[in-house]
C-alpha cells in the first residue's frame, strides 16, 4: 500500500502522540511550541528552538496542502518541487503532494539558480515550494521560473513573485482528499548527485517508496518505542527513507538543524533518541571531540541509544573500532544504496554482522546483487567488477532520458557504477566508483582502499585520493589530507606511515587541505580533480 496509508493508520492508532520534533540549536532563545501554537503566532523571523507536532496535526497539514493543490488545478501525475531546509513543514508538504496524486520532486538545497531552473524544466515541475533561505536564488530566475508555474513561499514576509503557503492553506479542508493513490502510480522524482554534470531525474513509483519503508523497519527492527534522530537533508532519499521506518512503526523522530558533536549528543540525550544515522565526518567529529575532552559522555543521558548506523560512503573500520570504545553497547549497521534504488539498504551489513565491519554487507530485504565484468559476465568470487542490484525499489527510469536509462538498466538489473568484490562468506566490499579508479602505468588503483588506510593514521581526520596527470605513468596517486584540529603533520611523516602500503599504492603527491563534501557526506572528487589536476598540468608544462 502507498506510504500515505501508513500516515492515515498512525492517525487512527497514535493520533495524539508526537510524530515529529524540530530542534534548532542555533537559536539562543529556548522556545518550545507545538505547530498549532506556531500557526497562531504572528509571523516572525525568530525561529523557535524546539517545535513538535502530533500525527493528527501532521496529517491535517498534509490534507490542507493536498486540497490546496487540487483547488489550484493540480491533478494526478503533475509535479510539485520542494526546496526547503529540514523543518516541521517539510514532511507534511511532501505527504500533501502525494495525497493529491502528484509527484513530489525534492530539490537539493545547494542548487544554484541555474540548477534550480534546469531541474524544474527537466522534471516539468508545475509548482515550486521554497523556504526563506532561497529567496535570492529564486528571485534571480523568477520571471522565467514562474512562466506556467506557481511559486509558493513557506515563510514570513512573502516576496511579491510568490504566494504565501500559510495564506493558501489556512482555509483549506483538513479532511483527506478524494484521490485514489495506488502502488502503480508514479510517486516521486529524485535527482542524482550531478557529479558528472547536471543532475539526472530519477522516477520512482509508490511501490518503491513503500518497499523502502518496509525494508528500513525490518533492517533496524524499529518499534513504536524507538525515536529516530534525523540529521541529513530530507531532500535526499537517504534521510527520507530511513525516516520511513519511523512512519511504519508510528514512532517519533527528531529533525536536528546542526551537525556539531554537542548538538547531536544533546539532542539524543534530551529527546531520548534510540537510533541515530550519522555520516562519517560527523561520527569522526564526535570521536575527536571526546578524545580532546571537549565533551564528556557523563554529561549526557545516552543509555537508551541502541543503534548507530552510517551510509552514503565507505566506512573506515578504524572509525567503528574507535566508536565501540566509547559506545560498547551500540549496535552498528551500514547501508549502501543509490537514489536509483530508492535510497539506502539494497545492500546492508546487518546489525548482527559487526564482525564484518568494512563490508557494505549482503543483499537487503527483497534485493539481489551480482558483480559483473565489462562484458556483462558474472565475475568469480573474490574478483573486482561492477556491482549490479535488482529489487522492488528500483527506479522506473531516468525521467525524459531513455538513453541514460538504457545505459544503467539492463534486463531488470541496475548497474551501479561502483566497483566491488564478494568475499567467501558472501559479503560485498565496495572497492571504488568506476569513474574514480586510478590507472597508473597500466595498474588499476582503487582510492577507497588507500583512503581507509590513511584515515587509520591518528593525526588524519579525513582523506581523499585522486588520480593526478603524469607524463610517464598517465596518472599518479594524489592524497589530499585534512589533519585533526590541534595537530600538525608533515609529508615525511605521512610517507613513513605509508610504507605499509604496496609501493604502487603509495601517494606520490601529498596535499594538506580541507576536503569538500556534499550535503550527504560524499567527497566532491570532481572539485578536487579540477582544482589539483589543473595545478599538476601547469607544473608538468613548466617542467617541459
Amino acid at each position: 500500500m502507498p506510504v500515505t496509508d501508513f500516515l492515515e493508520r498512525n492517525v487512527r492508532l497514535y493520533g495524539d502522540q508526537v510524530a515529529l520534533v524540530e530542534r534548532n540549536p542555533e537559536v539562543s532563545e529556548n522556545r518550545r511550541t507545538t505547530w498549532k501554537e506556531y500557526d497562531l503566532m504572528q509571523p516572525t523571523s525568530q525561529e523557535p528552538y524546539r517545535r513538535e507536532i502530533t500525527w493528527n496535526v501532521f496529517n491535517e497539514k498534509a490534507n490542507r496542502f493536498a486540497n490546496m493543490l487540487l483547488s489550484r488545478g493540480i491533478k494526478k501525475g503533475d509535479k510539485v518541487a520542494i526546496l526547503m531546509y529540514n523543518c516541521l513543514e517539510w514532511l507534511p508538504i511532501y505527504f500533501g503532494v502525494l495525497k493529491a496524486g502528484a509527484l513530489a520532486v525534492p530539490f537539493n538545497f545547494r542548487y544554484s539558480s541555474e540548477e534550480i531552473q534546469y531541474c524544474a524544466d527537466l522534471a516539468e515541475v508545475d509548482i515550486l515550494v521554497f523556504g526563506p533561505e532561497f529567496i535570492g536564488r529564486i528571485e534571480a530566475i523568477a520571471d522565467e521560473l514562474s512562466r506556467g508555474r506557481l511559486l509558493i513561499y513557506a515563510g514570513d514576509n512573502c516576496p511579491t513573485f510568490a504566494e504565501s503557503y500559510w495564506e493558501l492553506t489556512a482555509n483549506c479542508s483538513s479532511s483527506a482528499p478524494a484521490v485514489l493513490v495506488t502502488d502503480d502510480d508514479d510517486g516521486a522524482i529524485y535527482f542524482s548527485s550531478g557529479t558528472t554534470g547536471f543532475p539526472k531525474a530519477i522516477l520512482h513509483k509508490h511501490r518503491s517508496m513503500t518497499h523502502a519503508a518496509e525494508m528500513e523497519q525490518r533492517h533496524h527492527a524499529i518499534t513504536h518505542e524507538d525515536n529516530f534522530l534525523c540529521i541529513p537533508p530530507l531532500y535526499h532519499t537517504g534521510a527520507k527513507f530511513h525516516w520511513f521506518g519511523s512512519l511504519i512503526s508510528g514512532s517519533p523522530a527528531v529533525l536536528l538543524k546542526g551537525t556539531g558533536p554537542e548538538h547531536i549528543l544533546r539532542a539524543a540525550s534530551e529527546e531520548g533518541c534510540t537510533i541515530v544515522w550519522l555520516l562519517v565526518p560527523w561520527a569522526q567529529d564526535i570521536l575527536d571531540t571526546l578524545d580532546r575532552g571537549d565533551l564528556k559522555l557523563s554529561d549526557f543521558n545516552l543509555a537508551q541509544w541502541r543503534l548507530m548506523h552510517i551510509g552514503a560512503q565507505p566506512v573506515p573500520p578504524s572509525l567503528i573500532k574507535r566508536w565501540r570504545e566509547y559506545f560498547p553497547h551500540h549496535q552498528y549497521d551500514t547501508n549502501y544504496g543509490l537514489s536509483e534504488s530508492a535510497g539506502p539498504g539494497c545492500v546492508h551489513l546487518g546489525m548482527e554482522n559487526i564482525h564484518k565491519v568494512g563490508a557494505i554487507g549482503v543483499p537487503g530485504y527483497g534485493w539481489e546483487c551480482k558483480i559483473m565484468d565489462e562484458s556483462g559476465n558474472t565475475v568469480p568470487q573474490g574478483d573486482v567488477g561492477e556491482l549490479c542490484v535488482k529489487g522492488p525499489g528500483l527506479m522506473s527510469a531516468y525521467y525524459r532520458n531513455p538513453q541514460a536509462t538504457d545505459e544503467v538498466l539492463k534486463d531488470g538489473w541496475l548497474c551501479t557504477g561502483d566497483m566491488a568484490m564478494q568475499d567467501p562468506d558472501g559479503f560485498y566490499f565496495l572497492v571504488d566508483r568506476k569513474k574514480d579508479v586510478i590507472i597508473s602505468g597500466g595498474e588499476n588503483i582503487y582510492p577507497v582502499q588507500i583512503e581507509a588506510f590513511l584515515r587509520s593514521f591518528h593525526k588524519i581526520k579525513d582523506a581523499a585520493v585522486i588520480g593526478l596527470p603524469d607524463k610517464r605513468l598517465g596518472e599518479i596517486v594524489g592524497a589530499i589530507l585534512e589533519i585533526k584540529e590541534g595537530m600538525a603533520s608533515t609529508e615525511d611523516e605521512v610517507r613513513a606511515f605509508c610504507k605499509e602500503l604496496p609501493r604502487y599504492k603509495r601517494p606520490v603527491q601529498i596535499i594538506f587541505a580541507e576536503i569538500p563534501r556534499n550535503a550527504t557526506g560524499k567527497i566532491e572528487k570532481p572539485v578536487l580533480r579540477k582544482r589539483y589536476g589543473a595545478e599538476q598540468l601547469v607544473a608538468m608544462q613548466n617542467m617541459s
